[in-house]
């Protein structure tokens, strides 16, 4: 079993792949280094099996079929045996050197995961020219804070660290780049130890061109919201749909009710039924979200079994 494997998800990324070698094979030449060629068509996974064998780098390449950061990194934890894993993207935006740093409280059994923090520093500011991007990132991570307790900065950093505990019980369901928002909510729903620090960053170099739209990047973080609230937090979800539907019906019954109690007829059917039908809703709604709690904090129970055992 290796001691620290350096898992590298890269998608055409060409230019840049031989310096993220170079970069973690100086820094630390005795790991593991894992470089998964997401279907990249720009000749990424052969320029990267030339690299490491003129180094002569103690990993190998995976070539991964399914699309999507998420399947690249779930090949990868599924097939690699290390003690400590490592993760960073291959656009040569993160730096080797803060490596060591951010390996030594996993290492010393402090922390499960450690995120590099691009955003203390403010490099990440000063690199990123896609604000709607910026925003989205900041609701995401304003909304896990606040319905986590947490205090976390930077919840979509590619650069982490994990320890073997972590990673053997993370089961990954995000195919994209959802999958750094998967990653944080899994460690705090489960009680994980996650610990940020400071790392430098840097923008991609000329001519090297990022994965993501802003458009796409909107749905995402959309997405990314419903689904925080309607799996980690059903209750919160499906409350908020049943006041909507409650306050719905309020406004459409009481009419019909104060005709009723002046006239003690009821003239205006459509509007009752359609009052009823909006409270049976409300009902309904509030009845899912306490079914769903109970699921949650069920599958929160098994799985703190599960991780005993496994420890």
């Amino acid at each position: 079993m290796k001691n620290v494997a350096i898992i590298i998800p890269a998608y055409n990324e060409s230019l840049t792949i031989e310096g993220v070698i170079h970069q973690f094979y100086a820094q630390m030449p005795e790991a593991y280094q894992v470089i998964v060629d997401n279907r990249s068509s720009d000749g990424t996974g052969e320029i990267a099996s030339r690299v490491m064998a003129e180094l002569d780098v103690h990993g190998e390449v995976m070539f991964e079929g399914m699309p999507g950061k998420g399947n690249a990194l779930k090949r990868a934890f599924r097939e690699v045996e290390a003690q400590v894993y490592v993760i960073v993207d291959a656009d040569l935006t993160y730096f080797a050197s803060d490596l060591p740093a951010l390996l030594a409280p996993v290492l010393s059994g402090q922390a499960d995961m450690v995120v590099g923090d691009r955003l203390s520093r403010g490099a990440y500011a000063q690199s990123n020219s896609r604000r709607f991007h910026e925003f989205g990132n900041g609701l995401v991570r304003t909304l896990i804070n606040v319905l986590f307790g947490a205090k976390l900065s930077d919840i979509l950093s590619g650069y982490r660290v994990f320890s073997r505990r972590f990673v053997k019980n993370f089961p990954i369901l995000s195919d994209g780049f959802e999958i750094e928002t998967e990653m944080t909510l899994h460690s705090l729903d489960k009680k994980f130890r996650v610990l940020e620090l400071p790392i430098s960053y840097q923008d991609r170099p000329e001519g090297s061109f990022s994965k993501l739209s802003t458009s796409l990047d909107g749905f995402r973080v959309l997405k990314a919201i419903l689904m925080i609230f309607k799996d980690y937090k059903p209750l919160i979800f499906f409350s908020s749909l049943a006041l909507i539907f409650l306050v719905a019906g309020l406004a459409c019954g009481t009419p019909v009710m104060v005709e009723f109690w002046e006239t003690r007829f009821i003239t205006h059917l459509p509007l009752a039924v359609l009052a009823s039908s909006l409270m049976i809703g409300s009902f309904l709604f509030f009845s899912v979200g306490l079914i769903l709690d109970t699921v949650v904090t069920q599958h929160r129970r098994n799985y703190v079994l599960s991780l005993m055992r496994y420890s």
